[in-house]
């Protein structure tokens, strides 16, 4: 995404804070990892340049709240209650280096059940699909950059990279630049999850500062008493403090 201010410095995007294309310990990089030169985008086309204007996107009632969303779905016919797990609130700004926000932009979101399950017909985790709970939303920032989501934690679950690796509970995040070249992801782990510092893509990540910035924080100012907690992910889009996206 471009800076908000032309007058700062332009900040060079340090490729060693990235991790290897190429990283064994996280076994499926040994087949996708590239082998041929990467495309250059220093002479983009109009369709990469192009993008899509959300200021004018018609957005559901229920379309940021993970707890009634899916639960509205046709065909569903009512059935489903509300969804198992604890009750949380994602929320923070979309701002570039300079704090400045980042208004009108698509921020989406998907995760695992309270279980550990995604919606997914080739999730195969034993981990039981809850009828109630879709696992997907959206939501635009509004003018000072803020977005909010209300969803459940999501569960830890195993993946066979090795005999016993376990993902950390996350949330996957995008965000949509001007055009569909700067679209951003990156995953929102949960402030004190033992499972961050021993998982083997986290552990991709040489630098531990790239590391904090994929972290949500515990906010209890905002956090609803009896209700739910809220933790804090701010998405930094440019320059020397921004959030680690893993498509860049």
């Amino acid at each position: 995404m471009p800076m908000q201010d032309d007058n700062k410095r332009f900040v060079e995007r340090d490729r060693n804070w990235h991790p290897p294309a190429y990283a064994p310990g996280y076994k499926t990089t040994v087949a996708r990892s590239p082998q041929q030169a990467l495309v250059s985008m220093q002479q983009p086309s109009a369709s990469e340049l192009s993008g899509p204007d959300f200021r004018q996107l018609r957005m559901g009632p229920h379309d940021n709240d993970l707890l009634l969303n899916f639960r509205e779905d046709p065909s569903l016919s009512g059935a489903a209650g509300l969804p198992v797990g604890e009750r949380i609130i994602m929320f923070g700004r979309v701002i570039d280096q300079f704090g400045k926000p980042v208004p009108h932009t698509l921020v989406e979101m998907w995760q695992a059940n309270a279980g550990g399950r995604y919606r997914h017909k080739k999730d195969g985790y034993l981990a039981p699909l809850d009828p109630g709970f879709g696992g997907v939303g959206r939501t635009l920032t509004d003018e000072q950059g803020w977005y909010r989501f209300r969803t459940i934690k999501p569960g830890p679950y195993p993946w066979p990279n090795d005999p016993n690796s376990w993902r950390p509970s996350h949330i996957h995040v995008s965000v949509m630049g001007p055009s569909i070249s700067t679209r951003l992801i990156t995953q929102m782990y949960f402030e004190g999850d033992p499972l961050i510092p021993i998982c083997p893509i986290v552990n991709t990540i040489k630098d531990p500062a790239a590391v904090e910035t994929m972290i949500g924080r515990l906010d209890m100012a905002r956090s609803k008493p009896m209700d739910c907690l809220a933790y804090r992910f701010d998405l930094v889009v440019r320059g020397e403090l921004q959030t680690f996206f893993e498509n860049q």
